[in-house]
């Protein structure tokens, strides 16, 4: 019977790994025959390869520093095409812009679709406080984007948005960093994948290249700044911990960008910058750091910026926005229950959930209060608005009252006597008839008339006959 190879024979003595804390121990055994569960990673390669991929890549710095120039370099293609140069009366943004470019390229049967978000204006202005704050809430707005999508009900098509990478461009100066440069990544480090790039290599020599290198990193070191390093594993080989190394001491990566193919002395065509004392190529890791740029950022470590950005950045955004929300994960769940802990715990959240409850009570009461104060001092205003309507009648009517008493005292009617068409009664008409001026007159016509009479009676009973002269004598008739 043939042998069975010995990286399928059954080990008879099973091996025992240390589990971490809490974990049974794990057996580990050789297999007797082909399984199977090897080809997974070429499961997993068809279907990404049939998926595609998704990568976003920020570029930050100054205008002039050849950002779009390298993007077109690194990918090999014309995401950005040419400017043109502005006239110097055109009116410039006052305010730092996100710009996307998307782009669908295709290379042996992989298909990546790609994203570039720049940002025109960062840095060129007098004042550049706060240049940073458009960044950082695009950034954010990418992040509430994808979380918003995981959760929702329906999740198969989740667009990962998110910037991945963002290329940090520094002017050549070949001094330490800017105060803007410090802040800006500050402010970033935590939510995306720091690069930093010196841009426009080939204005500094090599000696020139290493110090400004040596001051950037420990300007970053100084400030805390976590920029993204070439992760290295346990498991791998020499070779791919020697290349990440590498790459690692070539950060900051001094690049020189150019799309555009020149011919060298010795005749070779290159993607490079001609200068009257020669050539830069853009390909020559002797001339600059494009290549290990470009092998950090897309052909080795690419998922890797993807991943981090998923497991880390991402997941400590989220963590703290949904703490932000109160939305907490409670320990307890994964630990065993201590009826005192417990207890101790229920008692502390309830004192919480008390404190919370007075500090909403006192709040309301507040509120009330304050409606309540505006209410009385609204009805207060109305009521001194009425109370001085009715002292300005009173009074009007005081002076009227003292107007027609000075009336009354002087002899002078208190309203003038108006003409009036309506046709009165006897009684009225004689008391207004007698009351009038002219009574006086008209009693001494009566008193003259009756002496009249009087005279004339007595004239006419001294000439009566005989028959009548009892009437005038005095004695008594009986």
């Amino acid at each position: 019977m043939a042998s069975t190879p010995m990286a399928f024979q059954t080990s008879r003595r099973p091996l025992l790994v240390n589990p971490p804390a809490g974990l049974s121990s794990v057996i580990r055994k050789k297999l007797m025959g082909y399984v199977g569960f090897a080809n997974l990673p070429n499961q997993v390669h068809r279907k990404s390869v049939r998926k595609g991929f998704q990568f976003t890549a920020m570029v930050v710095g100054e205008s002039g520093l050849g950002k779009s120039t390298l993007i077109n370099t690194l990918f090999n293609t014309t995401l950005y095409p040419a400017k043109e140069p502005q006239p110097p009366s055109a009116e410039k943004p006052k305010t730092v812009a996100i710009e996307s470019i998307g782009a669908d390229i295709e290379e042996n049967g992989v298909r990546l679709h790609l994203t570039v978000v720049d940002t025109p204006g960062f840095g060129d202005f007098v004042n550049n406080d706060d240049s940073w704050k458009p960044i950082v809430e695009d950034i954010e707005s990418r992040f509430d984007s994808y979380l918003e999508q995981e959760n929702r009900v329906n999740r198969t098509k989740v667009v990962d948005n998110r910037v991945h990478a963002c290329l940090y461009f520094l002017q050549p100066t070949g001094h330490s960093l800017k105060q803007i440069d410090v802040e800006f990544m500050r402010r970033l480090h935590t939510k995306v994948n720091l690069i930093p790039v010196i841009a426009k290599a080939d204005t500094m020599t090599d000696e020139e290249l290493a110090a400004f290198k040596q001051r950037i990193l420990s300007d970053i070191e100084h400030h805390n700044i976590h920029i993204f390093q070439a992760p290295t594993y346990e498991n791998e080989d020499e070779e791919t911990i020697a290349e990440a190394e590498e790459i690692a001491s070539k950060i900051p990566f001094a690049v020189v960008g150019s799309d555009k193919v020149v011919n060298t002395p010795d005749g070779r065509q290159v993607r490079g910058r001609v200068y009257p004392w020669g050539v830069v190529e853009v390909d020559n890791e002797e001339h600059c750091d494009f290549v290990k740029l470009r092998q950090m950022l897309v052909r080795t470590y690419m998922e890797e910026l993807r991943e981090y950005t998923n497991d880390v950045l991402y997941e400590n955004w989220r963590t703290e926005k949904l703490l932000g929300m109160g939305v907490a994960q409670d320990s307890s769940v994964f630990k065993e229950i201590n009826p005192a802990a417990r207890l101790q715990e229920e008692r502390v959240m309830h004192e919480a959930k008390l404190a919370k409850m007075e500090a909403e009570m006192k709040m309301v009461f507040q509120q009330k209060v304050q409606e309540k104060e505006s209410k009385l001092k609204q009805s207060e205003e109305e009521l001194y608005a009425r109370h001085k309507d009715m002292k300005e009648a009173l009074e009007k009517q005081r002076l009227d009252l003292e107007e027609k008493k000075r009336k009354l005292e002087s002899g002078r009617p208190i309203t003038p006597e108006k003409n009036s068409t309506r046709r009165k009664g006897f009684l009225p008409a004689l008391l207004q008839f007698l009351s009038s001026g002219m009574l006086l007159t008209i009693h001494l016509y009566v008193f003259v008339f009756f002496s009249m009479l009087i005279g004339i009676v007595l004239v006419l009973l001294e000439q009566a006959p005989p028959s009548f002269a009892w009437i005038l004598s005095t004695d008594p008739i009986f």
